[in-house]
């Protein structure tokens, strides 16, 4: 399996070859459905809370006696059915967060990168003395490449590079070894440094 190569200015140089053991497997959508469903759920703070009864401020008196007044068995001013009581069955803090196994995702990855065969491009390793958005936009328009949301991979979280493609609208970056199936699967395109893809054969072999 073959992809565009470009050079650090954007323009196309050739083809490089992929790893076929990572960008031309078969796709496993019952692994990848239930590996991007786990990391969804992963990514919940589980923070929402609610008083309940006992977490209301106010008195436990009972607002009037039991019986004799015609009206309701009503108990303290903090039960839930009065204005101003705690929630029943309110949601409490709650951690939802469960391991996904690495075989699992390893083979979600694959699975991923697969599915984007068509969409990877290969480009030459980028060092940028400083940040400037507007380099960074010149290299990408240079490339051609239509894409609606593009995922930039790179070997290392270089700063400069980093803060030149997080003001462009649509790009967003990623170290190789932190490369992960949702990432990949919500991105249109993809560009990959040399160090990155060499990064990937390393760290996902």
């Amino acid at each position: 399996m073959e992809a565009i190569k470009y050079s650090k200015t954007g323009e196309e140089i050739g083809k490089i070859t992929l790893p076929k053991h990572l960008f031309d497997t078969e796709v496993n959508k019952a692994v990848l459905h239930e590996v991007i469903t786990l990391f969804m759920q992963n990514q919940r703070l589980g923070t929402a809370c609610v008083k309940g009864r006992s977490d209301v401020h106010g008195s436990t008196r009972k607002l009037y006696r039991q019986k004799g007044t015609g009206r309701a068995r009503a108990g303290s001013k903090k039960s839930p059915i009065r204005v101003g009581g705690g929630v029943a069955f309110g949601p409490r803090p709650k951690d939802w967060h469960v391991t996904i196994p690495k075989k699992k995702k390893r083979i979600a990855l694959k699975s991923a990168l697969s599915s984007k065969k068509d969409h990877i491009a290969v480009i030459e390793d980028l060092m940028m003395e400083k940040p400037s958005v507007k380099t960074a936009k010149d290299i990408l328009n240079a490339t051609k490449i239509t894409f609606q949301r593009c995922l930039f991979v790179m070997s290392d979280n270089e700063s400069n590079l980093v803060r030149s493609l997080r003001n462009i609208k649509n790009v967003s970056s990623i170290r190789a070894e932190d490369l992960n199936a949702h990432a990949i699967l919500h991105a249109s395109d993809m560009i990959i440094t040399e160090k990155a893809l060499e990064k990937m054969v390393e760290v996902f072999k």
